[in-house]
């Protein structure tokens, strides 16, 4: 019951409406009507995807990481119902699973949601400049989190590195590399790096 209450107060209530076209299967009566019906079910199921990520994201930007995870739970097995299992697509939704599990204190289960995501990134040559930023980020936030600083620091620095190559200096992207690096920087008590990276964000 406590579960059913947190899913409708995290994400259920959005998307109910949506799920409604998304579970009903229609008869069709021929090819061309299949493949549109297909078609309508792929579009609708990406918004979905669109929807609960930004609602785990914003969650998780609130610091409500408890409520973050049944969204970040949607999209994940909405991602993989459109894209497959082992589809680099996958990345996003697991990020913000192990993104949120950190805020719970839940680091064993975040732990396993990043190595996923690791390991899909590894084994897709072609994987985006992107979400290997958004995966060293949240591999640093593991690190952090564990309370091992100098290799938090290191995917930090490859974050804040892959950030900016991508988005620039001085993006929005970039910032969150560095306001993390702060952080931990502030709680090493080496207050000038700290205090000019703060500036930096």
């Amino acid at each position: 019951v406590d579960h059913q209450k947190a899913d409708w107060v995290s994400i259920h209530k959005r998307i109910c409406q949506l799920l409604i076209p998304v579970r009903t299967s229609l008869p069709f009566v021929c090819e061309e009507q299949r493949k549109h019906g297909v078609e309508q079910l792929v579009k609708r199921q990406k918004y979905i995807i669109d929807v609960t990520s930004s609602t785990a994201q914003k969650f998780i930007l609130d610091g409500e990481h408890e409520k973050a995870i049944p969204a970040a739970l949607h999209a994940l097995r909405f991602s993989t119902e459109v894209y497959g299992s082992s589809s680099v697509q996958l990345v996003p939704a697991y990020l913000l699973l192990a993104e949120a599990y950190i805020g719970v204190g839940h680091l064993l289960q975040a732990a396993k949601y990043v190595s996923q995501a690791q390991w899909i990134a590894l084994r897709t040559p072609d994987c985006s400049v992107a979400i290997q930023h958004r995966l060293h980020r949240s591999l640093g936030l593991l690190c952090a989190a564990e309370g091992n600083f100098e290799q938090a620091l290191y995917h930090l620095a490859n974050d804040i590195y892959l950030a900016s190559s991508t988005f620039g200096l001085k993006s929005i992207e970039t910032s969150g590399g560095c306001f993390h690096m702060a952080n931990i920087f502030f709680r090493q008590n080496k207050m000038d790096i700290a205090n000019s990276l703060y500036a930096e964000v």
